[in-house]
């Protein structure tokens, strides 16, 4: 057996010590003393008898994170002291690495690995410039299988220093595979982006940091001092969650009063319910509101549009949004040398207004609309494209591109390449803004801001948001038709 299988094995060793070191109470029952006893016991037996010897920090770790692992939880993972440090990093919006918002599972199979799946990029980062997109799955890094990889360990492969690079394998679809040499870089997570389109207001909430509802309402109150707005358009695509007070405070501009979000568990203190106060509205009664979504909103994007739809306030355009409807938290462990672990923890549900708990389902757009789907050889066909690096050539050759130069250049890539014309001109477009501020929204490419903006323009607002079902009454239409489908099984 291998070291690494040895650490996982003992998988409660010492988190059990840290919680007996920690609190003065009992085991709940008799069985928990046998089997913290029958932990010792092996780990004094492999301080003894093991063929080598072992660091008993070593064991420690491995034992830590075997037990996370063994809760099947993504999101429950041990935290060693660099984890902790990136963890810090992280929330603060400052860190170097390639800008992906990843999550993993920790058990693999033979049917189904556990690669790591991109959740979404994070605009204008290494990652996202390198065309990776939600719902990829890296497959390698540096050559090495993520399968076997823990979270912890694909992490500290993927940070690293400025400048330095990594190299990813993606999986795109169910064959498409290409590698890409990532340059980290720091990582600074922008929070809010806005314009005025014509005389409809777009926000794109790129992260929920503490400064999102701050700068959000800068940005509403910049439209008003324009000479204001006839609707909004709020951006939660690829936006991968954050705080989930951040959440409640932008909810809270919207919606006048009751429930934004309440948390459940089996522990008293995790069970509380957010609430929204009229002092703290922003938005006036009767707007149109139109939330654009996709596969990358996640978790506290969830949790504000899930609030506004269940409330009627908006009406959600786009994509099934992920599905994260946990709540995490940090425990920092007890100091070694000066430096902390830690883990990081499930402790309860989020559910809707409605009651609704949206994890592993998401939320469905009230009007889905996508964008072009590629076939296995078109996906192909654009990674040959990729690699070939022939738009970052061409545009090199060619500076100072206008729109009808981006046209005709497209529709020569066209010709050779076999993809949408709409796609081509984007990232032709991309590519002559790189030097340049980026675009806050592409009208000639975004499908669904398109469709937003026809609703708010042509539609009757009032009357479709009202006909929109809460996401409890989704979830039981849903549990509904399944049961009928399941009888109607039963009876042939």
């Amino acid at each position: 057996m291998s070291l690494r299988n040895l650490k996982r094995n003992l998988v409660s060793l010492f988190f059990c010590l840290f919680i007996f070191s920690c609190s003065a109470q009992e085991p709940k029952v008799s069985g928990d003393a046998q089997y913290l006893k029958n932990f010792i016991t092996v780990y004094n037996y492999l301080q003894q008898y093991y063929v080598e010897d072992v660091d008993a920090r070593t064991l420690y770790e491995g034992a830590l994170r075997g037990m996370m692992e063994s809760l099947q939880d993504p999101y429950t993972v041990y935290l060693d002291v660099q984890d902790m440090r990136g963890l810090t990093d992280t929330t603060s919006g400052n860190f170097y690495g390639v800008g992906l918002s990843i999550s993993k599972m920790n058990k693999s199979t033979p049917d189904k690995p556990a690669y790591v799946d991109v959740v979404s990029p994070i605009e204008d980062t290494p990652g996202f410039k390198a065309g990776i997109q939600a719902g990829d799955k890296i497959i390698e890094i540096n050559g090495e299988p993520t399968p076997e990889m823990s979270m912890e360990d694909v992490l500290s492969h993927l940070r690293g220093p400025k400048g330095t690079p990594v190299e990813v394998t993606i999986l795109r679809g169910k064959t498409a595979t290409f590698k890409r040499t990532l340059v980290r870089d720091l990582i600074q997570v922008p929070v809010v982006n806005s314009a005025m389109i014509g005389k409809i207001g777009y926000v794109k909430l790129i992260q929920f940091t503490p400064d999102t509802a701050p700068e959000m309402e800068k940005a509403i109150k910049s439209f008003e001092a324009q000479g204001g707005y006839k609707g909004l358009i709020i951006d939660l695509r690829n936006n991968p969650g954050g705080l989930l007070d951040s959440a409640v405070a932008c909810a809270d501009k919207f919606i006048e009063s009751g429930t934004v979000v309440s948390t459940k568990s089996r522990i008293p203190s995790e069970n509380k319910t957010f609430s929204a106060s009229k002092n703290n509205t922003l938005i006036k009664k009767g707007i149109p509101i139109v939330v654009l979504i996709n596969k990358g909103s996640a978790s506290a994007s969830e949790i504000l549009s899930g609030a506004l739809k269940d409330y009627h306030i908006a009406y959600l355009v786009g994509e099934r949004t992920y599905g994260k409807g946990s709540v995490q938290q940090v425990v920092p462990l007890r100091e070694f040398d000066g430096t902390h672990d830690g883990v990081k923890l499930t402790v309860a549900r989020y559910y809707s207004p409605s009651d609704c708990n949206i994890d592993k389902i998401g939320i469905p757009p009230d009007r889905e609309i996508k964008f072009t789907e590629y076939t296995d050889e078109q996906t192909k066909s654009f990674i040959k494209m990729t690699d070939d690096e022939v738009i970052p050539k061409y545009v090199e050759a060619h500076p100072g591109m206008t729109e009808d130069d981006i046209a005709s250049y497209a529709s020569v890539l066209q010709k050779e390449y076999n993809l949408d014309l709409k796609l081509l001109r984007r990232l032709i477009r991309l590519e002559t803004m790189k030097t340049k501020k980026p675009l806050v929204y592409d009208l000639d490419y975004d499908v669904q801001l398109n469709e937003a903006i026809k609703i708010i323009n042509t539609e009757n607002f009032s009357s479709l948001v009202r006909s929109t079902l809460t996401l409890k009454d989704l979830q039981e239409l849903a549990e509904k038709e399944e049961k009928e489908k399941a009888d109607t099984s039963a009876e042939k």
